[in-house]
């Protein structure tokens, strides 16, 4: 899929690996709709951007806030793709506590309904509204979700974000096989251990270690190296079905 002159939305776009995603659109000549929060600093970042990037508060959990902001707009320009990149932290329950008793279960179905209900709405709007539009070179258009190597090597204490991100991965291929009749293509990208706001609140040993514990290169993954990764999805026609680890080769310890 092309970039330039198309547009794409990008969820969790007001900072970390959206801003990054939605930046790297708009410099390859691509249009954005940055969809975050009403609280979050997407309003901000659009107008960074320029004219190429428009805010729509969104909660991607609601049908109707998404489809509203899909609606609202549509003026800049037809969708061709969507990067989904909101998303919640696990809850760091154990199954047991110390005291033997289980986790609420109301905790493992918050985590859920953010990561894995949110994905699969954004996946179905988006795809109704880029389905809308004639094919160019035989596709339609093409979707970016965002899983984690805790899909894969979930930690103790992960255990309902890892549910929800090894359901990302496990729908991407099921997605790219139900989508192919209309030439959207489905993709994932499954991050190690990156620079976010979220790891930014812990303290330089902690960071320091996280970093030194990836193979190479030794260091925390850039919200860039993700939106390079995006838009190589984005771009190559040829790659569909498939999640990507994005990660240095680490494989994560058991906590």
């Amino acid at each position: 899929m092309r970039l330039t002159d198309h547009t794409f939305l990008v969820t969790g776009g007001a900072s970390g690996l959206g801003a990054a995603t939605a930046g790297a659109i708009v410099g390859a000549g691509g249009r954005v709709v940055i969809a975050d929060l009403q609280s979050s600093d997407g309003k901000a970042t659009a107008e960074r951007l320029g004219p190429a990037a428009v805010f729509a508060p969104v909660d991607v959990t609601d049908e109707q806030s998404l489809a509203d902001a899909l609606d609202a707009t549509e003026s800049h320009g037809p969708l061709r793709g969507a990067v989904h990149c909101a998303g919640r932290g696990g809850d760091r329950l154990r199954i047991l506590d110390k005291a033997g008793d289980p986790a609420p279960l109301q905790s493992f179905r918050d985590v859920l309904e953010v990561n894995l209900i949110g994905t699969y709405n954004v996946l179905r709007l988006a795809s109704a509204r880029i389905a809308r539009h004639d094919p160019i070179d035989t596709e339609r258009g093409a979707i970016v979700l965002t899983a984690s190597v805790a899909a894969f090597d979930g930690q103790i204490g992960q255990t309902s974000y890892t549910a929800s991100k090894a359901a990302v991965h496990g729908i991407t291929l099921v997605a790219a096989r139900d989508l192919a009749s209309v030439g959207i293509r489905v993709n994932t990208i499954a991050p190690g251990t990156f620079d976010t706001p979220m790891l930014a609140r812990l303290r330089d040993d902690i960071r320091d270690g996280l970093a030194a514990s990836v193979p190479f290169p030794k260091r925390l993954g850039l919200p860039e190296d993700y939106a390079g990764m995006a838009l190589t999805l984005l771009q190559n026609a040829y790659v569909n079905g498939e999640t990507v680890r994005l990660d240095g080769s680490i494989r994560m310890a058991p906590r």
